[in-house]
């Protein structure tokens, strides 16, 4: 990433050094998962749509541990495997939005609830911002080289309310606070890089 892309990163210092840990990403541009592993001050595995694992970069993706997830069921092969680096003291990064769009955490899937509460991991919510202001000249498809890409760390919180229910109800409030969490950091995050 740093050879390709200038990545600014602000607040690293806020990730937890051990311990599990859940990165809560917004998700913008295909770039965004990929430049928070690049500069992430923990090695991190993400879910990742099984569409993206093909070719060269499929087995780069599967080589370096990211989890391959169908989002057509209920995949529990990647909730098994995502359970499992959380147990492991693992960091598990997580598009809460389910899919790339505005990057605003404006609609959470219930996924990253479910994880937080189900393994008592802290969220560490991360905001990427700059991969969309413009279009590379070479590839349409990617930022332009050597523009700058800011990734901002949040503060670790917890998603559950201490009670460790894991009822339908209680993942709703969880996502509530979640989302509340998220769209305060994003805001924060635009606010410090004047993006």
């Amino acid at each position: 990433m740093y050879g390709l892309w200038r990545p600014r990163v602000l607040g690293a210092w806020k990730v937890p050094a051990s311990g599990p840990l859940i990165f809560a990403v917004n998700h913008s541009h295909n770039i965004d998962g990929p430049m928070v592993i690049g500069v992430a001050p923990r090695a991190s595995h993400f879910l990742v749509k099984k569409e993206a694992f093909i070719g060269p970069i499929g087995s780069f993706m599967t080589h370096t541990g990211q989890i391959k997830v169908d989002r057509d069921t209920t995949d529990r092969t990647a909730i098994t495997r995502a359970l499992g680096v959380l147990e492991n003291g693992g960091v598990l990064g997580i598009f809460p939005e389910g899919t790339r769009g505005d990057g605003d955490f404006a609609a959470l899937r219930a996924g990253l609830a479910y994880f937080a509460v189900r393994s008592g991991a802290p969220i560490v919510p991360v905001a990427v911002l700059g991969s969309t202001e413009r279009r590379g000249r070479l590839t349409k498809a990617l930022p332009p080289l050597r523009s700058r890409v800011d990734v901002v760390f949040g503060e670790p919180f917890d998603a559950g309310d201490g009670s460790g229910r894991r009822t339908r109800k209680a993942l709703d409030e969880a996502t509530e606070r979640i989302q509340k969490q998220l769209a305060a950091h994003l805001e924060n995050a635009r606010r410090l890089t004047g993006r």
